[in-house]
């Protein structure tokens, strides 16, 4: 049976799916037909029904949820890696720490700074809305494109995900705040980001094959982590090796292999909240694929 499957080029998903995919584990009469997406492009896949199975960020799926489930394997939760928001402006940065701090109202002028977002449904934007709610002023861009638009000075702040977070501050930029480490002290849960959907209409046997398949793709990379190093590399060509590994150490952990009882409490809690403050409309499906 082919099914489609959607990830982003990203080194975190290759190296959760390079086994999966390159057939190092036996995928039991299953056949994947990949497409390398960014996670905003997936997201929008996503809402169109386009694919069996895909990775999308956290807040994309409220809005697929109708025709969605998620995967207990294949996640990236945490702590201490959520995006940051930065700037080129370092008085600025120091201005929005202390508002954000003291839980003062923003002034006007600040309000209607340009931000730069990885797309509308990004869990960033989610995370950026409840820190921030007046920053309305937003501009979508590729992920990687922001730190050169903020050296451009085409935005004021910028709002970065993945292997960024490791590179802006050899730019000159500064950060205004980390904002999984903002969910973390709200909540104490770690961050939900991005996680592996399944379209509902699929038979229940062959979504948990998927979810088996996934789980098992995950603990081979984990037992083999060098394997996967041509594939990821070779989607990540510009990127230096350290990073490649850090990025992976960051988003492929625990929640990666199975999303457990405080995984799914974490979602849980992240889809209240947002349902609670209006940031997504309230939906009545199951969130998670069950046996």
């Amino acid at each position: 049976m082919n099914l489609t499957l959607g990830f982003s080029p990203c080194p975190n998903d290759t190296f959760i799916f390079d086994a999966l995919i390159h057939h190092k584990i036996d995928t039991q009469g299953l056949a994947f037909d990949v497409t390398y997406q960014d996670v905003e492009t997936l997201n929008q896949k996503a809402f169109r029904g386009e694919l069996d199975i895909t990775k999308l960020s956290y807040h994309a799926f409220a809005y697929a949820a109708k025709d969605y489930e998620l995967l207990d394997a294949g996640s990236a939760l945490g702590f201490g890696v959520g995006p940051l928001l930065i700037t080129k402006d370092e008085a600025l940065a120091e201005r929005l720490r202390k508002l954000l701090e003291g839980g003062g109202e923003m002034p006007e002028s600040e309000a209607k700074l340009v931000v730069g977002i990885p797309g509308r449904y990004t869990t960033a934007n989610f995370l950026l809305g409840l820190a921030f709610p007046a920053l309305q002023n937003k501009v979508e861009l590729v992920f990687s494109d922001i730190e050169n638009a903020l050296l451009e000075e085409r935005i004021d702040l910028g709002l970065i995900i993945h292997e960024n977070r490791f590179t802006y501050h050899e730019k000159g930029l500064h950060k205004v705040v980390d904002l999984g480490d903002y969910w973390e002290r709200s909540t104490g849960s770690p961050i939900p980001l991005g996680g592996i959907v399944v379209k509902r209409s699929l038979d229940k046997d062959i979504k948990l094959r998927i979810n088996s398949l996934v789980r098992e793709s995950v603990q081979f990379a984990f037992e083999n982590p060098r394997s996967s190093l041509d594939y990821i590399r070779s989607h990540a060509q510009e990127m230096e090796e350290e990073v490649m590994f850090k990025h992976i150490d960051l988003y492929v952990n625990q929640y990666s292999e199975n999303l457990g009882i405080e995984g799914r409490k974490a979602i849980q809690q992240m889809f209240d909240k947002a349902v609670a403050l209006d940031i997504i409309p309230p939906f009545a499906q199951e969130l998670f694929l069950t046996r």
